[in-house]
């Protein structure tokens, strides 16, 4: 029977009244988590990350950041612990039996939106999930066919032997443990094949060894096969079984998107290293040499995973080793390249597996408070400062509000670290880490916080002096609302991919290393023209071709033209030139992105909004007009509301009324300039719920 989609992030529906199809998508099975240990003698403290592990089930891995200290990994198959002496973990660096002992923290519970950690009896930081003080990495895998599953079993001693599981896909990776005696941690990766195994508890190079341990045979969908040896199949020996899938489907609206896959590539030793093609932009990647005895590393884009050689956090699943940094790998659209020549990842001729999930969400967001917050506050000049935003922030946009800005607005994603670029200025990327830095202790970037972006004392760019009033717009990339793209020109005509999963609407794009233009392309417009964001001109000349190489962008891609174009080098230079890209679109309740004539008197814009615009944008297109942004965290009332202007330097204006509120949007007052609403003028503009 057919399946039919009725909209947006909706289930699909059988024809007929059938069983509705649920789609599953990577926000709910899985996730990285940050977080400060808060006891020294006894405490708990609850980790809401939206995964419901008390009802589905998973595994959370802990790893302390800041301190040296064993990896912690619980189940819910073996279950949580209910006192300190009653500790179920296991720890990946170790060979020891399950229950650590009440000398470590431990996972107290696991609930519905997340899990519980408890300070036990520890003395040190060593053995914590919660120690105080204490920065850590979780990651939790919710069991979800066609993505991970947990099975336990019991050894009998008899080759082969077939143990059950429910991963509905035959298991590309599997990590297994005995849990109730010493023994090594046991690893089969699908590009190793069923003759060779690796330790995850060392450093070893992969292993042949064809009959004892996998008996020679490559699991499948419904099983996995066990030999003899006594790490995986000891007579009356307990064992816990981790299974990872790979580009097996089963998520997105269809049911078909892959959301983890499990590879391998060749090293070249070079600091332009391999490039490895996911179909997807990872948030998540472990990486193991095979042909060399090196460790395994796992990387995520919470603690960085960031591009112009800025380095990357990385922890070691085999060490006790507190999380190191290194310029290791750069995430793309669509999988991954390595930047690193050290042997962890990227020796000359050597073999290198991963595992890699997708980043999420992919869910189609209906609350724009989820993906877009305006903030306000005071600076402090204090270095690592949180700005907490209320949301996972992937992008910000921030300045000075009372006084004139060197840049006017500052911009700096997650992709890019604490680099920064101003949006009233051509200069390039500031790499300058006393403008946004990382809020918390250890390696990481300025986006390193769960719920905000960290900046420090810098005087340059005022984001953060004494006592002076500052304004931040948080963005989260999120399908059909916002992306963010970092590419490299080539001086030829090409398309870009991107992961909007919607046709981009308003795409906003500066050079990264060269001082040039930025610019924007709108729908409205369309492909032959373009506008500068740092300047208040209209639309830039006719020219064939465009910036755009006259070609509309698509739900997978963006055009860019090659050196026949006039102005190429602004989104396109082949010299070495890298850039970002801030694509943005309507999503239905969320944000609109339109245009509108002026009238020069009163006018409503209805952007299908139910309670009001929080932010807007306005440009004149057909004639000067500078780039106008009003916000609720400042105020968008029936009387004045203060602007900002993104290609100025100048402190806001709070002494005028060009815009009211309107439920469905926003309203044109009719005090508005001819910059925001001349009779017959067309404005193009950007509002969010």
């Amino acid at each position: 029977m057919p399946l039919q989609a009725t909209s947006g992030a909706a289930s699909y529906d059988a024809f007929g009244g059938g069983v509705p199809v649920v789609p599953n998508y990577i926000e709910e099975v899985f996730s990285t988590y940050l977080y400060t240990g808060n006891s020294t003698s006894g405490g708990t403290q609850s980790i809401t990350n939206s995964i419901d592990l008390s009802t589905k089930g998973g595994l959370v891995w802990i790893k302390g950041r800041s301190a040296l200290s064993d990896h912690i990994l619980t189940d819910t198959t073996r279950g949580a612990g209910t006192t300190a002496s009653n500790n179920q973990a296991l720890s990946s660096n170790l060979t020891t039996a399950e229950d650590l002992g009440a000398s470590y923290d431990f996972l107290s519970a696991f609930n519905t939106t997340g899990f519980a950690v408890t300070q036990g009896g520890s003395t040190a930081a060593t053995r914590g999930t919660n120690y105080n003080n204490v920065t850590y990495a979780s990651w939790t895998f919710r069991k979800q066919p066609k993505f991970f599953d947990v099975v336990t079993y019991t050894g009998d001693g008899t080759s082969p032997r077939a143990i059950s599981h429910n991963l509905g896909s035959a298991p590309a990776f599997m990590i297994i443990k005995r849990t109730d005696a010493v023994a090594n941690w046991i690893a089969y990766h699908i590009s190793l094949g069923a003759d060779k195994f690796m330790r995850l508890n060392t450093t070893d190079a992969a292993v042949t060894n064809p009959t004892t341990i996998w008996a020679n045979t490559s699991p499948t969908s419904t099983v996995f096969t066990v030999g003899t040896d006594t790490s995986l199949n000891a007579s009356g020996g307990t064992y816990v079984a981790y299974l990872f899938a790979h580009d097996a489907g089963g998520f997105g609206l269809t049911g078909t998107d892959n959301v983890i896959s499990c590879g391998s590539y060749t090293g070249n030793g070079s600091g332009e290293g391999p490039v490895v093609t996911l179909g997807y932009e990872p948030q998540w990647i472990m990486i193991k040499p095979t042909t060399l005895a090196d460790n395994w590393t796992i990387v995520d884009n919470f603690r960085a995973m960031v591009k112009n050689g800025q380095s990357d956090a990385k922890l070691f699943p085999n060490s006790i080793v507190a999380e190191t940094n290194t310029s290791a790998m750069e995430q793309t659209a669509t999988g991954f390249q390595i930047k690193s020549i050290s042997a962890e990842y990227n020796t000359n001729g050597a073999t290198y597996i991963y595992v890699a999930i997708r980043r999420g969400p992919m869910k189609v967001p209906t609350d724009a408070t989820t993906v877009f917050q305006p903030v306000t506050y005071t600076g402090t000049n204090v270095d690592n400062r949180l700005v907490n935003t209320g949301i996972v922030t992937d992008m910000t946009m921030a300045r000075i509000r009372t006084a004139t800005s060197t840049g006017g607005f500052y911009t700096a994603n997650r992709l890019l670290g604490s680099a920064s670029l101003g949006t009233a200025i051509t200069a390039e990327l500031n790499t300058d880490s006393d403008s946004f830095m990382t809020p918390t202790v250890g390696y990481g970037n300025s986006f390193s916080a769960m719920n905000g972006f960290g900046v420090g004392n810098d005087v340059i760019r005022q984001l953060n002096q004494s006592s002076t009033s500052q304004l931040a717009y948080a963005f989260a990339r999120a399908p059909s609302f916002f992306d963010v793209v970092c590419y490299t020109g080539t001086g030829v005509a090409r398309t870009v991919a991107h992961n909007l999963a919607a046709v981009p609407e308003l795409m906003i794009v500066k050079a990264r290393n060269d001082n040039s233009n930025w610019g924007v392309y709108n729908a409205t417009s369309g492909p032959t023209r373009w506008i500068k964001l740092q300047s208040n001109s209209g639309l830039e000349p006719l020219t064939t071709p465009s910036i755009w190489n006259d070609t509309e962008p698509t739900a997978s891609v963006f055009s860019l033209a090659g050196s026949s174009a006039t102005d190429y080098t602004t989104v396109n230079d082949g010299a070495g030139i890298n850039y970002v890209a801030y694509l943005f679109s309507t999503c239905a309740g969320v944000s609109k992105v339109g245009s509108y004539t002026g009238n020069g008197s009163t006018q409503t814009i209805d952007c299908g909004f139910t309670a009001g615009a929080r932010f807007v944008l306005i440009k004149r297109t057909d004639d000067v007009g500078d780039w106008y942004v009003w916000d609720t965290a400042r105020g968008i009332i029936s009387g004045n509301d203060p602007y900002l202007l993104l290609n100025s330097t100048a402190a806001e204006v709070t002494s005028t009324d060009y815009i009211d509120t309107y439920s469905a949007g926003f309203e044109i007052s009719s005090s508005a300039p001819a910059a925001i609403n001349a009779s017959g003028g067309t404005f193009i503009f950007l509002a969010i719920a």
